[in-house]
């Protein structure tokens, strides 16, 4: 059931039993399998594929939502598995956000007003509560539990089965419970291309973080002062700076 007011681009194809209601902009070669339903404020890009089942664009489990007109966004070339959940955003950020070549697995729920940048990986059963950022190329393992408002940094590896219930900085392996800072996501940095000068200035910024256990401006200077040529080095001390939650 596609609405006569819903936009679908060149080759788009939807399943049966699938729903698209009004409004709905779905980009070229995107497909979208059986039983799935995609809300009014949805925007799709190009070259998706959705699975079955799906829910899209729902409005948020938040009490405190009124009925506001807020929106879902979907980039270029996502897949959504199975039963994935996306809720549209409320007034606070106004909208949800996924961005691309992001894979979302089987039972993935992102709550309202969630961030997912470019090439971030979920895993089965994994939950985003509302306002959450989950910055590039971080990788979730299965039934990873995030707390609303937590920031999950790039480049992160969080093992299957923990909670993130405080921000996770970037480049690191965490896991634990509670969670904790495992050291750094070495393969995943490796097969990204990063240097190993780089990656010996990013371990050097966690020792002064959690070695030294020298203050938290203290050592957001150090790194500052100590790794300025090396931008990475200087992302972990604007992530320490900005946390609002605090690290692991």
């Amino acid at each position: 059931m596609v609405h006569p007011n819903a936009e679908l681009d060149a080759n788009v194809s939807i399943g049966p039993y699938s729903i698209v209601e009004e409004g709905v902009i779905i980009g070229e070669g995107t497909s979208v399998g059986n039983s799935t339903t995609i809300k009014k404020g949805t925007l799709i890009g190009n070259q998706c594929n959705i699975f079955h089942n799906c829910s899209i664009g729902e409005i948020p489990q938040d009490l405190k939502f009124k009925g506001e007109e807020t929106h879902v966004e979907i980039g270029n070339k996502v897949t959504i598995r199975e039963s994935v959940t996306i809720n549209r955003g409320t007034l606070d950020r106004g909208k949800t956000t996924v961005g691309n070549n992001v894979l979302l697995m089987a039972t993935v729920h992102i709550a309202h007003d969630c961030i997912v940048e470019n090439n971030v990986i979920m895993s089965n059963l994994t939950t985003l509560g509302g306002h959450v950022t989950v910055e590039e190329y971080a990788i979730l393992g299965g039934c990873v539990l995030v707390h609303q408002f937590t920031k999950i940094g790039t480049h992160v590896f969080i093992g299957g089965g923990f909670r993130a219930v405080q921000d996770v900085p970037p480049y690191i392996l965490a896991a634990g419970e509670p969670l904790k800072f495992r050291g750094l996501n070495k393969i995943g940095l490796e097969r990204r291309g990063f240097s190993n000068e780089t990656v010996a200035a990013i371990k050097k910024a966690y020792r002064m973080i959690y070695i030294s256990k020298i203050p938290k401006i203290e050592a957001i200077e150090s790194i500052q002062k100590e790794l300025n040529d090396f931008p990475e080095a200087l992302r972990v001390a604007e992530f320490l700076k900005y946390s609002e939650r605090g690290i692991i």
